[in-house]
């Protein structure tokens, strides 16, 4: 089990780390994405700290199971919230990509526990 909490980690973090990268980027289409989901541009900085932040806990928790508990069970609720944006906004053309992470970050969460 600690192999697949160790493989559902490291791609959930790899993919954070992605996406936090195109936030502090500032990159047009993401800033677009966010606009229409009616969050600012001057908020993608602190939302990349976080998933940055999410992917150390993770990375972390395979060290301390605790800790990856906590940051997966944070990305989960993260990731819930930003599928309710895209929702929301009407926006089912950009709710892959949370949506995937959401199922990731749920994942990771239920074999942190079970490997805890």
């Amino acid at each position: 089990m600690f192999i697949t909490a160790t493989f559902v980690t490291v791609i959930l973090s790899g993919l954070l780390v992605f996406a936090a990268v195109h936030k502090l980027g500032h990159d047009p289409q993401v800033v677009a994405t966010y606009t229409r989901v009616g969050v600012p541009e001057a908020r993608l900085n602190v939302l990349a700290a976080l998933l940055l932040a999410g992917a150390a806990g993770a990375l972390a928790g395979l060290v301390w199971a605790p800790l990856g508990a906590a940051a997966c069970a944070a990305l989960t609720v993260y990731f819930a919230l930003a599928v309710v944006a895209h929702l929301r906004a009407r926006d089912a053309e950009h709710l892959g990509p949370p949506v995937l992470l959401l199922l990731l970050s749920a994942a990771a969460f239920g074999v942190r526990l079970l490997t805890w």
